[in-house]
């Protein structure tokens, strides 16, 4: 008897704990496609087609990252891909499924699309490293 009251105690206090943070998805639903990201537009090759993403924790996102290949690019996004979860990477047709990666580096014209779940919210930022001062550079923004 006394086992099964320290055990409903326990399994008590451990419910009336509030919770530290919970993602707002649903981890098992549908990925929601992105606007493609398409790099190298304009004249002279500085320009990309979108700016900010705004993302949910826990939801499952797909997006094309392309690039025009006026310009190289080596993406990166450090803290951004320090906290989502990859599901996979495609690249012409091949499944690369890593837990991390640092950038993908766009030496000519390609493209890669990814499948990912933001795990922490945050203001993050991408660019074309070395490239921040031309402006291939935006935000994504996780709640």
């Amino acid at each position: 008897m006394r086992k099964t009251t320290l055990a409903l105690a326990a399994a008590s206090s451990l419910l009336a704990l509030p919770s530290v943070g919970a993602a707002e998805g649903f981890l098992a639903g549908r990925l929601e496609k992105l606007p493609d990201l398409v790099i190298g537009l304009g004249d002279g090759g500085y320009e990309f087609s979108q700016d900010k993403y705004e993302l949910t924790t826990g939801k499952g996102y797909r997006i094309w990252l392309k690039a025009t290949g006026k310009k190289e690019c080596a993406f990166v996004a450090p803290d951004f891909f320090q906290h989502v979860w990859f599901r996979k990477i495609e690249v012409n047709k091949v499944e690369i499924k890593a837990s991390a990666f640092h950038e993908i580096e766009f030496e000519r014209e390609g493209e890669a699309e990814l499948f990912f779940t933001p795990i922490k919210p945050g203001e993050y930022t991408w660019a074309c490293k070395g490239l921040e001062d031309k402006g291939l550079t935006g935000k994504i923004t996780v709640k």
